[in-house]
């Protein structure tokens, strides 16, 4: 049954929404834009394929270990504030990527880049929470979940254009220079966010770490987060491989496959959001589990398809993950208390980056590459996908019954 109907976003609202999905936006793209330029960063700076993993691990882990860093002060401070001093550091730090002429000096502006840009999705997250009221959350974690379909739509192929036209150089250029106007309106538009420093706060940092990393309910939400995050990177490393080799789709075609997939889940997004709202976060959780199990399973298990035919099954596949993400991420908002909700998403956010890196390790380990390109036991990943999926829910299930009644994502009589 339907909950009751949540009031439409105001004026203000809807540009606080906007900000923080521009913010994700750039955020995401600067981790992504790795991977595509990878073919021109290797022989530009004659480093190898293991050095270049180098690199692109590198954010992921600083990323990881300066949300753990700052989860003790991330309550202590205006958000805005807080969010400004991150992103200018980003910022920074992909500018230096831009600059960087030598393997170790894109090492150490991938090491610097991550440790700001990591923690600037947690502060993302608990400004949303702060000023939206969980009957809304549904919809605002649907917008800013599309950024990441955007950096697929709009963000990698510009930088793909820009450095065919130019160098690898000019797309961390190009991007610092456009995520520094994002930034510049976040500080003379966006209010401070400090409803949560008029409550009690523990006076020791480590103490505040220590409270928000025991508790029973954020362990078990940070169980799930870690098991959602494994399912999606065990897939990702090798998608193109798989499509190319095995599924038989030209490498030239493999832009189209991802813009239509991107620009799919564009669209559905905020759709997904509403109907979190409108019928019950869990409820709509199911639905994308159930549907992102039989996807998956079909799509590890194909043999050569055509390309309208892969298109279709990415496009949904993506439905069904984002279907389980936004309404997690809506839930998982109403679980920390005010006074802990920095904390709690720098050390969620810690969790996704540690989580994804060892995901792709072990994918890594279970993938083998036959002599004609053809990757083997791909399908092996698909049923481990699943078995996240299925514990994951279970323990979703567990952790929505033990939130407090107001807070609980329960359809309305």
């Amino acid at each position: 049954m339907k909950q009751p109907v949540a009031p439409p976003f105001s004026g203000d609202q809807k540009t606080v929404v906007a900000m923080l999905a521009f913010l994700q936006f750039a955020v995401i793209l600067d981790f992504m834009l790795m991977s595509p330029l990878g073919a021109v960063i290797m022989p530009d700076l004659k480093i190898s394929p293991a050095q270049f993993g180098l690199v692109v691990s590198a954010y992921a882990f600083s990323a990881g270990l300066s949300g753990l860093l700052t989860a003790g002060f991330a309550d202590r401070y205006d958000r805005k504030q807080l969010l400004l001093f991150f992103y200018t550091g980003f910022i920074l730090g992909t500018v230096w990527c831009g600059l960087a002429q030598t393997f170790p000096s894109l090492l150490a502006a991938r090491v610097f880049t991550g440790l700001f840009g990591g923690v600037i999705g947690s502060i993302v997250l608990a400004i949303a929470t702060d000023l939206f009221p969980p009957a809304m959350r549904g919809r605002v974690m649907g917008l800013i979940q599309t950024a990441f379909a955007a950096s697929q739509v709009l963000g990698i192929p510009a930088g793909i254009y820009l450095s065919n036209h130019w160098n690898w150089h000019v797309p961390f250029l190009a991007m610092a220079a456009f995520g520094l106007l994002g930034g510049l309106l976040v500080a003379w538009q966006m209010q401070p966010v400090t409803g949560h420093l008029g409550q009690p706060q523990e006076h020791s940092p480590l103490k505040h770490l220590l409270h928000t990393v025991t508790d029973r309910r954020y362990l078990l939400a940070f169980c799930i987060t870690a098991l959602l995050t494994t399912g999606g990177f065990m897939l990702m490393p090798f998608s193109s491989a798989y499509i190319v080799n095995n599924l038989g789709i030209s490498l030239d075609h493999l832009p189209t496959v991802y813009l239509i997939t991107g620009v799919c889940t564009i669209f559905i997004g905020p759709l997904i959001g509403r109907a979190a709202d409108a019928f019950g976060k869990f409820r709509v959780f199911l639905f994308g589990t159930a549907l992102s199990i039989v996807m998956v399973l079909i799509y590890t298990h194909l043999g050569q398809i055509p390309l309208w035919m892969l298109v279709l099954i990415n496009s949904m596949m993506f439905v069904g993950i984002f279907s389980r993400m936004i309404p997690f991420q809506a839930i998982s908002s109403t679980v920390p208390q005010a006074t802990q909700r920095g904390a709690y998403n720098a050390i969620s956010a810690s969790i996704q980056q540690l989580a994804g890196g060892l995901a792709a390790v072990a994918s890594g380990h279970i993938v083998s590459q036959a002599a004609d390109g053809h990757l083997l036991h791909f399908d092996t990943v698909g049923y481990v996908v699943v078995a996240t999926s299925v514990i994951a829910t279970a323990l979703l299930w567990r952790l929505q019954r033990a939130l407090p009644a107001p807070s609980r994502p329960q359809p309305a009589a």
